[in-house]
């Protein structure tokens, strides 16, 4: 796409992110762009029915009578953002196809994009930090947390600067380290916060660290898609690279048992990777780049109104499961 569309439709964010930020305040999602955390704010005398597990027993002792804690909730919360800016978050798979035809299509990387916009739209909307790590082999930048519109269009203006150099990249060691980027997060955020993890998880061996993030803070995988991954048409013999390696293959893809080889790689990876956000405690949101993400994250997040849906547990919140 190009980056002036790119930028126009960012631009039209704020407003929807509004209505978005409502959204999660009204479901079970508020206690996350509210905060969840508890503060201790002051010590009062024991009442009649109070929580014996409230006790202050070191104010208690030292004024012989018993003595109570109590806590404040934590208005503010911490929203971080990882987004990889791999080649392969530049590609349909291993077809490059980009736009020539001014239609707009999104690569995986501009609608991650988009969808991290979105969030921090919202989170600025309730007036939340937000940070962010773009990270391809490596780290490559990091927003430290911050509140207020001129940071997040900083963090934007980083993020596009990553729009197409992805495509080019092409060496043997390249490829998304998705663990330092979970390792990174977890070492700078202190407090209990909401990471949002946003990849093409064309990665491994990152399931171990997720599990240690999800265990301190509430963490969603999202996970972009391509049409291509499941409706790959009839192009004939076509060449297939690889974008983290280059490595080639020919591919017919008119052949019904090579669609049926690719359909069931690409259905067994899914399938895979939303086993492993479960297990390690993280929620897996599914968004292909042929979807509104606006749209995909209001179900989402709306998803967890009482009543709304079926959810699960992840840390203290309610994390709906949804897959677009």
């Amino acid at each position: 796409m190009d980056t002036h569309e790119l930028l126009r439709k960012i631009t039209t964010l704020p407003i929807i992110a509004g209505g978005l930020a409502e959204d999660l305040l009204a479901g079970n999602f508020s206690s996350i762009f509210k905060g969840q955390g508890m503060e201790f704010d002051e010590a009062r005398h024991y009442q009649h029915g109070d929580d014996v597990r409230s006790i202050d027993w070191n104010a208690s002792a030292r004024f012989g009578t018993p003595f109570v804690k109590m806590y404040r909730e934590e208005r503010e919360l911490t929203i971080m953002i990882l987004l990889d800016t791999s080649a392969s978050m530049h590609r349909a798979g291993w077809i490059d196809t980009p736009d020539k035809t001014g239609s707009g299509r999104l690569s995986r990387y501009e609608q991650g994009l988009l969808a991290a916009a979105l969030i921090a739209f919202s989170a600025e909307h309730t007036g939340q930090r937000v940070g962010a790590f773009f990270f391809d082999r490596e780290i490559e930048r990091v927003f430290p947390p911050r509140k207020g519109r001129h940071h997040i269009m900083a963090l934007i203006s980083g993020a596009l600067q990553y729009q197409h150099n992805g495509a080019g990249r092409k060496n043997a060691v390249s490829g998304s380290n998705l663990r330092a980027a979970i390792t990174g997060a977890g070492r700078m955020l202190k407090r209990r916060s909401l990471v949002v993890l946003i990849s093409d998880f064309f990665s491994v061996n990152w399931e171990g660290e997720l599990g240690d993030l999800a265990r301190k803070h509430d963490v969603i995988a999202m996970r972009v898609s391509d049409p291509l991954d499941t409706d790959l048409p009839n192009m004939g013999l076509i060449t297939m690279e690889d974008p983290e390696t280059g490595l080639r293959i020919a591919a017919p893809t008119g052949f019904a048992s090579f669609q049926d080889a690719w359909y069931q790689w690409h259905g067994e990876r899914a399938a895979l990777w939303a086993s492993l956000c479960r297990r390690s405690g993280a929620a897996p949101l599914e968004l292909s780049t042929a979807a509104d993400a606006a749209a995909v994250l209001f179900r989402f997040f709306g998803s967890a109104r009482p009543g709304a849906g079926r959810g699960r547990t992840v840390g203290r919140s309610r994390v709906s499961q949804f897959r677009e």
